[in-house]
Formats: C-alpha cells, structure tokens, sequence
C-alpha cells in the first residue's frame, strides 16, 4: 500500500499553496495562508488522513485539490495530470474521476429535488444520455450504500442523518471515481451511526478501488480507515508516517498533545500529556519560526527564529521540527 512506484501513484501534491487576500481598508489588504506548501503523494487504493484543529486549513486543502479553490501556486498531478493547468472545460471532463464527501449532508443536498433526481442530474451530465441506464445505476448504487430503490423518490427531509450521508456517499460513488476527498464526513452523526458510515465507507474503497483523502480531527477515525496520516497545523504538514508508526512513536509535540487527547480503551496504557494551551494563532497574523512554539512545551530560541523543515526521520515517517522526539 505504501508503495511509492510511478505507476501505482495516483496523486501527487508539490508545494501547494491557497492564499485568501483580505481587503482591509480602502488600500492595505492581508493575506491569509489557509494552505502554504503542502507536498505528499497518495497511491491507488491508498486512504490517507489529514488531521488537526479547527482553523489549520484542512478543508481548504481538499477543495484545492479538488480544484473547488484555485491554487495561488504549486501543482497537482492527478493520474499525471496537471490540474493546475487544465482550463474549466478541461477540468470538468475529468471532475467525475474525483469527489467530495461534504461534512453536512443535510446542507449539501438540495432539499427540494428528490434523490433520483438528483442522482439522475449527475449521470445525465457526464454524458449518460440512456435513461435506463441511469435509472439501473441509481438503483444500483442505492443498494451498495445501503438504502433502497423505493428511496429515490423520497426528498432529503425525509432520511435520517446517517441516511442522509449515505445518499452523499452515493451522488460521490455514482460516476465510479477513483480519488474521493471525505471532508469530516461522520463528525456530525451520533457514535453508533458513525461506526456505520466509517464501515461502509472502507467496504466501499475496497470494492471500487478509491483513494480516499479523509480530513477529520478524529485520530481514532482516521486510525480505523487510513493506511497513513498527515498531522497539519496552519496551513502546513507538520508530521506525516503510516498510522502504526504516528500512533505509537510520534515525533512532534503537536502530534503528541493531539493524541494525549484522544480515549484509550486499555487502562494499561499511559500516554504522556503534553500541555495544549491557547488557541491556533491567526494564519493572518503567523508566528515567527516555528508556526507551533506560542503553544510547544519544549520551545528553544530557534524555534522562534527558523521555520524547520518537514525532514524524512526514517524511512516514511516526515517530522518538521528542529527538537523532535521520535526515537
């Protein structure tokens, strides 16, 4: 899975950056750095996460990706496909091999088009010109998530919030796309309907071969779908390693701090706490140095005055701090 061979990678990210300009007042403007020089590479069949706090930029980089944003700079090869260089036409032809997965399905859903019709509207305008087949595919791609025929005619109001995030699973799998960006997509729903989404999203990916970039703050949810994590913290990577090696050996204090908060079901196990105090600074307004050290234990002076890079400690496993603790 964790192959980096050419022909099994599917997505490759080189220093991409989304910056959002703030008009503040009649000529000085701000920028934002919502996304500021992401590099990683996803392979076919690969389900990576993408984690951290509210504000870090996390749904901006997989609407970016999606090309949803504009990139201020940097590439994004889908399939060795540049998307940053593709016109809308050009990007519209292959915008059915990706999808995204919107964290409110109730507010992503039209609320007065029924399901059929919605799902219809999609097929028909990628060039599914036979009805029968449409109406075959719609029933077809009901069943695999769960819900029935009979439910294409009802409207949204009428599902359950689990049910509803199954007809969003739906309208992403309905054009049998390859690369799926899942923003936050159980976080909304009570724990027991949770677990249901997160399994069928992964009896999904191994059914249809999908690459799943899965953004959520939830570590135990992204452990249980992901084969790798990306720890991000505004606007950049600060830790990247398969989940085995992120959960039991993490390298960054941000990392640390993120997992000291998750439950553990093993009274066995003792995790070390690593004080998270204060809130995410501004990515208007960035920290000098190292974007974390207003909130890192273990802040030096040159963590103030030098950004550290994203290095490979060991093989797979991508830190970016100048003290890190893995062994």
């Amino acid at each position: 899975m964790h192959s980096k061979d050419r022909h099994r990678q599917l997505l490759e990210v080189v220093d991409l950056k989304k910056y959002f300009y703030i008009k503040k007042g009649f000529r000085k403007q701000e920028i934002l750095k919502a996304v500021d020089g992401i590099h990683f590479r996803l392979d076919q069949q690969e389900a990576m996460g993408i984690v951290g706090e509210s504000g870090c930029g996390k749904t901006t980089l997989g609407k970016t990706i999606l090309r949803l944003y504009q990139p201020t700079s940097g590439d994004i090869f889908f399939n060795g496909i540049n998307l940053c260089k593709l016109s809308d036409e050009e990007m519209r032809r292959i915008r059915g091999q990706m999808q995204l997965i919107f964290q409110d399905p109730f507010s992503s859903l039209n609320p007065r088009m029924k399901v059929g019709k919605m799902l219809d509207q999609i097929l028909h305008s990628h060039g599914f010109t036979d009805p029968v087949k449409r109406k075959m595919r719609s029933h077809e791609i009901m069943e695999k998530v769960g819900l029935t025929p009979a439910d294409l005619k009802k409207f949204p109001h009428e599902f359950s919030g689990g049910q509803r995030q199954r007809i969003a699973i739906a309208r992403a799998l309905i054009l049998n796309p390859k690369f799926i960006v899942a923003d936050e997509p159980s976080s909304s729903l009570d724990m027991s309907i949770q677990a249901q989404i997160l399994n069928l999203m992964k009896s999904l990916q191994e059914e249809f071969d999908i690459s799943y970039l899965f953004i959520t703050h939830n570590l135990s949810a992204a452990r249980f779908i992901c084969n790798r994590i990306a720890v991000m913290y505004l606007g950049k990577i600060v830790e990247l390693a398969n989940c085995t090696t992120l959960l039991k050996n993490p390298g960054h204090p941000y990392t640390i701090a993120l997992l000291a908060l998750c439950p553990t079901p093993d009274p066995d196990r003792r995790i070390e706490k690593v004080p998270l105090t204060g809130d995410v600074p501004s990515p208007v307004h960035l920290p000098t140095g190292c974007r974390f050290h207003p909130r890192c234990l273990y802040t030096e002076n040159l963590c103030k005055k030098e950004e550290p890079s994203l290095v490979e400690t060991e093989p797979g496993h991508f830190i970016a701090c100048h003290f890190h603790r893995a062994s």
